[in-house]
């Protein structure tokens, strides 16, 4: 049962490919503000796997995030979430990341629980319009 206070965690290694420069959202050789979102969407994805009925998933659907430092090619980002608020199918988390220098992201995030076929199917009846 879904329920405030699921957490996950996830860590992911800083290396060429999701760096600023390989993404192209800039031109520095540090960990990109898109990765950064992406692994915090996966980690809130992935804590509520246990939870969810057969069939179902989770769909990110805002976001509201500050990328506060920098981190290079190197080093490992973790990322925490945390269920704060379940509002039906809606779900809010609260995510964080850091490095081993500290915090370096933080910020809300939105996901809707979702039957998988049904709205992949919505979704690929979009190609026949």
């Amino acid at each position: 049962m879904l329920k405030a206070g699921i957490k996950g965690e996830q860590s992911v290694e800083v290396v060429y490919e999701n760096t600023a420069t390989a993404v192209g959202s800039g031109v520095l050789k540090v960990f990109a503000t898109p990765c950064m979102l992406a692994l915090m969407e996966k980690t809130a994805c992935d804590s509520l796997i246990p939870y969810l009925d057969e069939g179902d998933g989770s769909v990110g659907t805002e976001v509201n995030i500050k990328h506060v430092a920098a981190t290079p090619i190197g080093m490992t980002v973790r990322c925490e979430s945390e269920l704060l608020e379940v509002d039906g199918r809606r779900l809010v988390f609260s995510v964080k990341a850091w490095d081993d220098a500290g915090l370096i992201g933080e910020g809300m995030h939105e996901r809707f629980i979702v039957n998988n076929e049904k709205f992949q199917s919505k979704a690929d009846g979009k190609n026949s319009k």
